[in-house]
């Protein structure tokens, strides 16, 4: 009966002891989740910074044109060989971007960028007090730094929304939006406030040159080092030989055109084609920016529930029919109202683009530095093209292209399904 007792005893304690060890690997698993989760919530966090520095940063310099013009007594046409500084510096950089984040990884990429955004940014202050040429030189590192930064920050987002299995990318490009407003409106109140170009870009500089270093501290690809955007399988420039990749930037190219042409345009054509008064103007993309902003913020539930295929088609049919309304629309009410909806239209087809370059993350570098170059050449090469089919119909109805874009994009759309196994849900 004692060794009963004491097998019983011994067993009692090894069944304590067991369920205790349970217990511990139960709470550690817990554990390793909650501190699993609170690292993509803090890389999510770091992602919309970025984002948004990089909009407040290129929005206050461009706050600041007016001033830059009248110190340095430039032309229209000196004004913009000026602002082309700024074009060709990204021209050169894009190209290359995808090589340069998968080597640097895109917390050092954009580290780097910021600092050279920065030094840009204080060249270009400092320098607009001394004559023309420090200030193209200062908007060119500009460019570089702002085009690269631009590609790091997406390959990092699209990590991010692979790792939350949902989209969120088009959030992250709300949040440059956000970045653009509020650096407008600091502008605005520097002007205001009588404070020089000099003092309110160095102070941005050092905003920009410290605060996204300190961001990209809560990066994935800093607390997840395994990566592959760490150890790439073959060399980023082969992005630029494959089909899909370049069908995606035709993609993108289209959608960066519509999104492009309105903020460049529309203002114009509702002044010059329904004799709107200025203010209207600047009302109306008030109205076609908050549209798209919206867009990007409540489009995500979209995609989730939808797929991107549909989604993006969706957009392309609202983003044509609006265009079409601003143009044919018989009262300037109505031409708003179409603005809001081409607005809406534009406002996922870039960062959808985007997420689809990077479906492989492994190749996601190469991929998304080849369909931002190609995207950004709409944002380039749009605006003298419309500008001369305005000069042949007028500035109204050369938006006409944006349907032609809008039918274009949705043609092209079905390249945004991913390869088996690289989707993260179903599409439609």
């Amino acid at each position: 009966m004692r060794s009963c007792g004491r097998l019983g005893a011994a067993d009692f304690a090894a069944a304590v002891s067991e369920g205790q060890v349970r217990r511990l690997h139960a709470r550690e698993r817990l554990d390793e989740a909650a501190a699993a989760d609170a690292g993509l919530g803090r890389a999510v966090r770091a992602v919309y910074y970025v984002f948004f520095g990089a909009g407040f940063a290129f929005a206050s310099w461009a706050s600041r044109i007016p001033q830059v013009r009248d110190g340095l007594h430039l032309s229209p046409a000196s004004l913009g060989l000026l602002l082309l500084s700024i074009a060709a510096g990204s021209l050169v950089a894009l190209p290359l971007a995808g090589t340069v984040v998968a080597w640097l990884g895109a917390a050092r990429t954009i580290t780097v960028m910021a600092i050279l955004s920065a030094i840009g940014l204080a060249i270009t202050a400092l320098g607009y007090r001394v004559g023309v040429l420090p200030v193209v030189v200062g908007l060119f590192l500009l460019g570089v730094g702002n085009g690269t930064w631009d590609v790091g920050m997406n390959v990092e987002g699209t990590f991010v929304e692979q790792r939350l299995g949902r989209s969120i990318l088009p959030r992250f490009h709300a949040g440059f939006s956000v970045g653009t407003v509020a650096g407008a409106l600091l502008g605005a109140g520097m002007v205001a406030a009588g404070i020089s170009v000099t003092v309110h870009l160095l102070l941005v500089a050092i905003v920009i040159g410290v605060g996204a270093p300190w961001a990209v501290r809560g990066f994935l690809t800093v607390t997840a080092p395994a990566h592959p955007d760490h150890e790439p399988s073959g060399h980023p420039l082969e992005a630029w030989t494959e089909p899909r990749t370049l069908v995606l930037g035709l993609f993108v190219f289209c959608m960066a055109a519509i999104e492009g042409t309105g903020v460049d345009w529309l203002g114009v054509a509702v002044i010059d084609g329904y004799d709107a008064r200025p203010a209207v103007g600047s009302l109306t993309l008030g109205i076609f920016l908050a549209a798209m902003t919206t867009g990007r913020w409540f489009g995500p539930a979209l995609l989730d529930r939808f797929g991107r295929v549909a989604s993006v088609r969706t957009s392309a049919v609202v983003a044509c029919g609006g265009a079409l309304l601003v143009v044919f629309a018989w009262s300037l009410p109505l031409a708003m109202a179409g603005a809001a909806l081409w607005g809406l239209g534009s406002a996922l087809g870039f960062p959808v683009g985007m997420s689809a370059a990077a479906d492989d993350s492994q190749f996601a570098a190469g991929r998304v530095g080849v369909v931002t170059s190609i995207g950004y050449i709409a944002f380039l090469a749009g605006p003298p093209f419309v500008g001369l089919l305005g000069n042949a119909f007028g500035t109204l109805h050369s938006l006409i292209a944006v349907a032609g874009l809008s039918t274009a994009g949705l043609l092209l759309s079905r390249v945004l399904t991913s390869a088996p196994g690289e989707r993260l849900r179903p599409e439609s």
